[in-house]
């Protein structure tokens, strides 16, 4: 999502192979800088340049990404939990750099191998084997947490599996592109990081690292919330970020 001003309302758009919009072909990779290059021309085309930018998940990398490539055209950023593993590791992690992070940040590092061990590697297993109903619970137990993923209704978990060629894209490609400190401590553009009272520890140790290298950074915690926070509590996640916008609704690019 973007917005231009807090007193015009948002602009909201699915990215490409997001759900409503058509799935991705099976056997195809899903990388993130593309869609960085989708959000930046749907900024121009629709006059919406400098936006106050607010993502989740995936679409948070992609929000942060583009501060980091296109700071001109971003006005302030509300990042959702975004996965910023390649601050820490490349993908898949290289033993010797798991080794390095244990010593540096052990939280951290523990953090990234249980998220690896019990929810991204079973994941790419079941893809490979064809399971794919599977493979979609061990992505959604390790990002959401087991209780959250089970309390979705239905309904919510078909939307899922009808993005399930996007997921097998994103966990059996080629990965998040690479990511520096230098590259984050770049953004000073004001940033509301928020993270989920209940999420599960992989998301808010690279919340951590985030709100320690973005300059210009405030971070709030959403009660009774794990990842899907917009939808668990979204009359407090509108409201925390009403409220940052409010207050950064002036931002000029200049001033960044």
């Amino acid at each position: 999502m973007l917005a231009r001003e807090v007193s015009t309302g948002a602009i909201a758009y699915s990215r490409c192979y997001a759900r409503p919009n058509e799935d991705i072909e099976p056997d195809a990779d899903d990388q993130m800088l593309p869609h960085v290059g989708d959000l930046t021309r749907f900024m121009q085309v629709v006059g919406a340049q400098p936006a106050h930018l607010v993502g989740h998940s995936w679409g948070a990398f992609i929000c942060l990404l583009t501060a980091i490539r296109h700071p001109q055209l971003v006005r302030s950023l509300v990042l959702g939990e975004a996965p910023v593993l390649t601050l820490f590791t490349s993908v898949p992690p290289r033993p010797p750099e798991l080794l390095r992070l244990l010593v540096r940040r052990p939280r951290t590092a523990l953090a990234i191998v249980g998220f690896g061990a019990r929810t991204h590697l079973p994941a790419q297993k079941a893809f490979r084997r064809g399971d794919d109903e599977g493979a979609l619970q061990r992505m959604s137990h390790g990002v959401l947490g087991r209780d959250a993923y089970e309390r979705l209704p239905e309904e919510r978990k078909q939307q899922a599996r009808e993005n399930l060629n996007t997921l097998r894209a994103q966990v059996l490609g080629a990965g998040f592109p690479p990511l520096s400190d230098d590259d984050v401590r770049g953004v000073t553009a004001p940033t509301l990081l928020m993270t989920g009272a209940r999420s599960p520890a992989y998301p808010l140790r690279l919340a951590d690292r985030l709100q320690e290298l973005l300059p210009n950074a405030e971070r709030v915690e959403i009660a009774g919330a794990s990842h899907l926070m917009h939808e668990e509590n979204a009359v407090a996640v509108n409201q925390t970020i009403l409220g940052f916008l409010a207050r950064h609704a002036s931002q000029t690019v200049g001033s960044m």
